[in-house]
């Protein structure tokens, strides 16, 4: 009770918050969101010097200690109060990295006429990792690459939508993890070291063979870290709980993905379907041992897009692939792919040329796309209806 409360009060100041400080909104579900948004909030905040307001449902988020006077941070929980606040929005464009806006208990505002505007927090197609209705009800999305425009638009024939407003955009995460491997000082490990970065979900690494994996690497001297995806920290905490256990000088385990040292460190990555590979293998041109787990498959229905999903086709691009029935040749084929990085350089570079709009610039052009998105809320609701 004290916490819808304390809720309520959160709810009640953004409502009272002057109408500039609404015409921009970001949401955040977790902490782990700003990595998308940040590029493009120093773009509006410091360039434009846009004053934004950053509602966030976790009370770890750092944003929430934020010196930035451009940047009004507030906490609303995840619970009741935060599905009010979505029913209630009044805010002229409302920017998330959340899926399936509208298909739950987060709706679109009933009160304004709300432009909102979806942020990738992945690389991967849109069709079958995630739900088949998971970008319906946005106005505005920015695009990664071609992928997800064609993706999309196909969307839109199959289903008879509204055409969206798509932004060839890129990918802020990627940009910083490019920029912080320029500026930093690359150390000889003198052990292979292993990042371990999976999906989550059933038929993930996490879940089928994390333990295995992990005791494989770690009895052939390789040094391990392994970066359980957020879901599955939020949702598996007795495997958290088990990997925990396991001692070893030699062993890592990395609960907060924001900051980017254990990709520089790594010699390799170790994914399954993970969006995580590309960010790895396109930041820093260092190839991915992909274990072949079933795939990610949200929505059943993505064969009808008849459009292969990049992240099956783009495997043999950035890396190799081992099947479940090999994994005792795992240390092996790490220690392979770890002497054969020098070979999959140029690869990677077209791969990621390819797939990847304004790379080093994403943060201007999305920027660019909210301060045009803003233009689009009809003048006579600038005032919203009492409620």
């Amino acid at each position: 009770m004290f916490q819808i409360l304390q809720d309520y009060k959160v709810l009640k100041r953004f409502q009272q918050l002057p109408d500039s400080a609404k015409e921009v909104v970001f949401y955040a579900e977790t902490k782990a969101d700003w990595v998308y948004f940040e590029s493009i909030i120093k773009e509006l905040t410091e360039v434009h010097g846009r004053t934004i307001t950053y509602v966030t449902s976790d009370p770890q988020d750092s944003v929430l200690n934020t010196t930035s006077s451009k940047i009004i941070p507030l906490c609303i929980g995840s619970g009741t109060v935060c599905t009010i606040f979505f029913q209630t929005l009044v805010a002229k464009v409302f920017v998330m990295t959340l899926t399936d806006l509208g298909t739950f208990n987060l709706k679109r505002s009933k009160a304004y006429p709300v432009h909102y505007l979806y942020v990738f927090h992945s690389m991967v197609s849109s069709h079958m990792v995630f739900r088949e209705k998971a970008y319906f009800n946005y106005d505005t999305v920015l695009c990664v690459g071609p992928h997800h425009m064609k993706e999309i638009r196909r969307a839109e024939e199959l289903y008879e939508l509204a055409p969206k407003k798509l932004v060839a955009h890129g990918y802020g995460r990627l940009d910083k993890i490019i920029k912080e491997s320029k500026s930093l000082e690359m150390t000889k490990n003198k052990k292979l070291k292993v990042l371990i970065a999976p999906s989550w979900g059933k038929s993930s690494i996490s879940d089928l063979c994390i333990v295995d994996v992990v005791t494989s690497l770690l009895a052939s001297d390789f040094q391990v870290i392994y970066r359980p995806h957020p879901m599955t920290v939020k949702h598996n905490s007795s495997l958290i709980k088990h990997v925990q256990s396991m001692k070893s000088d030699d062993f890592q385990l990395e609960l907060d993905i924001r900051g980017s040292q254990s990709l520089q460190e790594s010699d390799i990555m170790i994914s399954d379907w993970s969006g995580a590979a590309l960010e790895y293998a396109f930041g820093l041109e260092h190839p991915v041992l992909f274990i072949n787990t079933p795939p990610k498959v949200n929505n059943p229905r993505f064969y009808r897009y008849e459009i292969d999903p990049l992240e099956v086709f783009i495997r043999n691009e950035i890396g190799e692939v081992v099947d479940m029935d090999q994994l005792e040749q795992l240390p092996v084929l790490a220690n392979q792919l770890c002497h054969k990085k020098q070979h999959y350089i140029e690869k990677i570079r077209k791969s990621r040329e390819r797939w990847v709009y304004n790379l080093g610039h994403s943060g201007e052009v999305g920027a660019q796309a909210i301060l045009e998105a803003l233009s689009t809320v009809s003048p006579q609701n600038e005032r919203p209806r009492e409620l």
